[in-house]
């Protein structure tokens, strides 16, 4: 009886610590929180407007490169904005730059954190 449940104590801690392994993993190669901004909206006090995602180029982060026609005399220069603080329709306290987003990391990521 004893060694049942020692083996049943035994699996569920390797059951467990594989599961903790494979949520650190999963979240080093996701990818960082993006919203679509308007980088000629930026306003002091909310940070910079939120716009519609298809206004910003698919691939990765760099200034002009999402710039769209959204009107005949309006353009919107838009790019992914990484990593912010949204809210009402504004982020702020992030970055434009994808790469500097991930190196942030988070549990079990490597940053460039120093001793």
């Amino acid at each position: 009886m004893a060694e049942t449940r020692r083996r049943l104590r035994s699996s569920t801690v390797v059951l467990g610590g594989m599961g903790v392994l494979a949520a650190a993993l999963s979240a080093c190669g996701s990818d960082p929180d993006r919203r679509c901004v308007d980088r000629d909206s930026y306003d002091y006090i909310n940070g910079y407007k939120i716009v519609a995602d298809k206004n910003c180029s698919s691939g990765t982060s760099s200034s002009g490169k999402g710039r769209k026609k959204t009107g005949q005399t309006k353009a919107t220069d838009a790019d992914w904005y990484y990593d912010a603080d949204v809210s009402g329709g504004y982020a702020d306290n992030g970055t434009f730059s994808r790469s500097e987003a991930v190196d942030r990391g988070g549990f079990g990521c490597s940053g460039s954190g120093g001793g």
